[in-house]
């Protein structure tokens, strides 16, 4: 073959290589082009649900239907709540042509009057990476009371306070209160007995006006709370009234409050550490402190007592009423090596008339000769 004829094949190699490669090229191109276009396309049914006029107290639960009307895969990345919403459900993929749910609950009874709860979606949706899904609804009181349903307390140990609300029904039938129930103790499995209640049907004279439907029955409800028996504490607990009510049989009435210590003692323990009688340091406070605001007078400190010779005891009044100091120091004569004593302090208080002071330390050697010699 002469190098011509050579030379004219190699071209015509050439030639069907490079339509090869850029037909390849060109469809690369027109695939990546296509894949470019495929998106994920969010598109909600119904984005707001009306219930109307419900019972406080219902529990709403709605499903929003979402489709994909794109030509790739539909991510709900998350789906969040407005407060007093809850997502209980949502589907986290949705394919091309395909429909997900997502599932909002909301509890009433908190509720009154016009209320609008929202789930917030993010999406991989380019052109919509967010949506709202709105529940609306108007929430209607048929038992309620007055003038709140709740009572808060501040109270010392041992203290009783009694706090009444009314409570009132917009019912067509007679309002009538069938049982209560107080909360349990966990201890015990049975009702606290520091928590009371009582009902009184009131008489026209009695009525709160203005409120519940006219001529309706109304039930004053006395919450007593506190005792010996009260823990010391902040208290949340609820009490449940069960009324014949069609719409709403359970009216639950939140106790908060607290229960304070009828008083303070700061420091509860006392180590001296390692010390001689001389030291500074051989020398400590305990403040007693009355929590009593309307008669701190009433508390005093009457004696306090060491378990050990090693500690002496010593108590002032301060200046604030219901204030007291008590004075551990450790003794000039104190043996050398530990001491693992307690210091009882006797008070007036009715629930809690001493308290126990653990004390610790150590008596350097030869501290005690020491200060014999002197």
């Amino acid at each position: 073959m002469s190098s011509k004829r050579i030379l004219v094949a190699a071209a015509s190699v050439l030639l069907a290589l490079s339509a090869g490669l850029a037909s390849a090229q060109s469809s690369a191109k027109s695939a990546t082009s296509d894949d470019a276009e495929k998106q994920p396309r969010l598109t909600i049914v119904e984005p707001l649900k009306e219930y109307g006029q419900i019972a406080k107290g219902d529990k709403l639960d709605w499903s929003f239907l979402v489709k994909n009307t794109g030509d790739s895969d539909l991510q709900i990345i998350a789906a969040k709540p407005s407060c007093g919403c809850t997502v209980t459900d949502f589907d986290k993929v949705i394919k091309p042509g395909e429909s997900g749910k997502v599932t909002a609950h909301i509890d009433t009874s908190a509720f009154s009057g016009p209320i609008a709860k929202t789930i917030t979606l993010e999406t991989n949706d380019p052109n919509t990476p967010t949506a709202q899904l709105t529940v609306h609804a108007i929430v209607k009181p048929y038992v309620e009371a007055y003038p709140a349903g709740f009572v808060r307390f501040n109270l010392l140990q041992g203290e009783v306070g009694t706090q009444s609300i009314t409570l009132y029904s917009d019912e067509d039938t007679p309002f009538q209160i069938d049982n209560i129930r107080v909360p349990v103790d966990p201890a015990t499995n049975k009702p606290v007995d520091w928590i009371n209640v009582a009902t009184h049907k009131m008489d026209e004279s009695e009525r709160v006006q203005d409120v519940g439907k006219a001529g309706q029955n109304q039930y004053r409800i006395d919450i007593s709370v506190g005792g010996p028996d009260a823990k010391i504490g902040p208290m949340a607990d609820r009490i449940y009234i069960f009324t014949n009510s069609k719409h709403q049989p359970e009216y639950p009435i939140s106790v908060t409050g607290v229960i304070r210590p009828t008083y303070h003692v700061e420091p509860t323990a006392l180590n001296f550490g390692e010390v001689a009688p001389n030291d500074p340091a051989a020398t400590r406070s305990v403040l007693l402190h009355s929590n009593n605001l309307k008669a701190p007078e009433s508390f005093t400190v009457t004696r306090a007592e060491s378990s050990t010779p090693s500690i002496t005891t010593a108590i002032k009044a301060l200046a604030q009423k219901g204030d007291y100091e008590v004075t551990l120091q450790v003794a000039p004569n104190a043996k050398p090596g530990d001491i693992d004593a307690t210091v009882k302090i006797y008070t007036s208080d009715k629930i809690t008339p001493v308290v126990t002071l653990p004390v610790k330390g150590t008596v350097k050697a030869g501290a005690a000769a020491g200060a014999s010699s002197k």
